[in-house]
């Protein structure tokens, strides 16, 4: 019996010794603890979006031409908000990549006059250059026709801006994209129609669904207007709604069009494109939404 009892706590002590050097927390041998197991961190992921890019293309129509703001009927790139050089205006490039850069990193594919239905074709162009950011303004055109009933379907909009977005994929799949929305069209024609000078160019054709008989304040005037600042609503939901799927797209929010144009930021030729002031503007809007963490 003493045998067996030496056996059983012979084997007790062998089998809480092991216990204890396998690691079980509370288990002390002798006044020595167990160390705590060690924790190690992952490295955190890098941002798919990169605040500081260093190459810039531009696409889109008139706007980002700068038609208008330097002189009569003429494009004036150079005070483009997106590819600029001038700086008074501080373009969107000029900022993200200094004046020694400007001019050999960026590229301005936009054409005036320019609907969505030509964006694939400028997004191909701009794929080609490989750059680091992608920038689009476009749809102003697209509302901006004779009359209501010729303004681009929204189901053509959405389609044409799903082809753009997938023809930059395939040349530059890397590539970021900021998709700034469609202007206040309503209320560019409520700041302008105060002037004598933009009212008579006004009568030349430009913008005739919204601009055209720009002191008619009657019912089927309002409607006509309306129509066409509902339109523009649709169109810059389609942009949020393509741009949200693709993970290096980013819509600047709305802010473009509700940015509050006044009169010494719009052309002082037509009254309707931006000047070198409201450039600068639309510059600023673009830089703060690129920038942010």
């Amino acid at each position: 019996m003493r045998g067996r009892r030496r056996f059983r706590t012979a084997v007790a002590a062998a089998t809480a010794a092991l216990l204890c050097g396998g690691a079980l927390s509370g288990c002390t041998a002798g006044d020595r603890k167990t160390a705590p197991p060690v924790r190690t961190s992952a490295p955190k992921p890098k941002p798919l979006w990169d605040v500081s890019p260093a190459s810039v293309a531009a696409v889109g129509d008139s706007v980002t031409r700068a038609f208008d703001a330097c002189s009569v009927l003429s494009d004036c790139p150079e005070v483009s908000w997106a590819t600029g050089t001038d700086a008074a205006v501080n373009s969107l490039a000029l900022r993200l990549l200094g004046p020694a850069k400007v001019t050999t990193h960026s590229w301005n594919l936009a054409r005036t006059g320019a609907r969505m239905a030509e964006l694939p074709a400028q997004m191909a162009g701009a794929a080609a250059e490989k750059p680091e950011l992608v920038t689009v303004m476009m749809g102003a055109n697209d509302a901006c026709r004779a009359t209501p009933e010729q303004m681009t379907p929204v189901a053509d909009f959405r389609a044409s801006f799903e082809k753009a977005l997938a023809r930059l994929r395939a040349g530059a799949p890397k590539a970021q994209v900021y998709v700034a929305s469609v202007p206040d069209l309503k209320h560019l024609w409520s700041t302008g129609r105060v002037s004598p000078v933009g009212r008579q160019v006004w009568k030349l054709g430009i913008c005739g669904a919204m601009l055209a008989d720009a002191e008619d304040l009657g019912p089927a005037a309002e409607r006509r207007r309306a129509s066409v600042r509902d339109r523009v609503v649709a169109y810059n939901e389609v942009l949020e709604q393509v741009c949200a799927k693709d993970a290096r797209c980013r819509y600047d929010g709305g802010a473009v069009f509700g940015f509050r144009f006044d009169g010494g930021q719009l052309s002082p030729w037509d009254w309707f494109h931006p000047s070198r002031d409201g450039q600068a503007r639309l510059a600023e809007l673009a830089y703060r939404r690129i920038t942010k963490e």
